[in-house]
């Protein structure tokens, strides 16, 4: 029984210094966000690294996912006589739900990973120790560009996984079900509201913010060497993550409600 109990108390103050350590770098990045030299080659650096190498992978699940929901919606809707509003249910899901989280958890997976494990290393080689005896703000240089760059990309992601999944919808429903492709389109443009394709994105952004605050947090505070790296690393991935599923919930419920 003590053994529980002093397992739940080290839980509980990894955690607690876990999100000590976010809130830091989080203050420390607003405060640096604004302030000059605004290093612009920097962040479409990153926003390449982030974004656009990210672009393959997030366009063959969104299109496998467009895919499956449809036919799991016509299965189901079939039963009642209601094919006609797959369409509808496929793009509503994408763009409030789907497109964004798992945009976001697979940046996470890509581009967090590689924030944590790069940061890391340069932790444990003391190059960001260097950056500080040279009077540069590692913040500045390191966590900024990255946090602008996820932020700035992840809507687009987003978007893009928005769209090819619903043409992947489009495909399965109209190609292989037969259902009208006016149809189709009429329920998804008729009672598809601005409101939900902007709350994703919101969401997207969020998840951006979250993704580039913990991969940055654990690769800047990374302690034990090789080891070390590789345990920050997978933390990273893990806690964004989570982070993901468990915000997705709280965002739906405030901006769907």
């Amino acid at each position: 029984m003590i053994a529980v109990i002093e397992y739940i108390g080290a839980l509980s103050i990894k955690f607690a210094e876990e999100i000590g350590r976010t809130w830091i770098l989080f203050t420390d990045t607003l405060r640096q966000l604004f302030r000059r030299p605004f290093e612009a080659d920097t962040i479409l650096k990153q926003m390449v690294e982030i974004g656009v190498k990210s672009l393959p992978v997030v366009i063959i699940t969104a299109l496998f996912t467009g895919m499956v929901m449809a036919v799991q919606s016509y299965t189901g809707f079939k039963r009642f006589g209601a094919q006609s509003v797959v369409g509808f249910v496929v793009s509503l899901s994408m763009v409030r739900e789907l497109g964004p989280v798992l945009t976001g958890l697979i940046v996470a997976g890509r581009a967090g990973a590689s924030m944590a494990a790069e940061l890391g290393t340069m932790r444990v080689t003391e190059q960001i120790d260097a950056l500080e005896t040279l009077a540069a703000n590692p913040v500045k240089h390191l966590v900024v560009p990255r946090f602008i760059a996820t932020m700035l990309m992840m809507p687009a992601l987003a978007a893009v996984a928005d769209l090819v999944g619903i043409m992947g919808g489009f495909m399965v429903t109209v190609k292989l079900f037969g259902v009208s492709s006016s149809t189709y389109w009429k329920w998804t443009w008729d009672y598809l509201k601005y409101q939900d394709v902007y709350y994703g994105l919101v969401k997207a952004a969020f998840f951006g913010a979250c993704i580039a605050l913990i991969s940055c947090c654990n690769g800047f505070y990374t302690q034990g060497g090789a080891e070390g790296v590789g345990k920050a690393t997978t933390r990273a991935v893990v806690l964004s993550s989570i982070t993901i599923l468990v915000s997705d919930y709280f965002l739906s419920a405030w901006m769907f409600r």
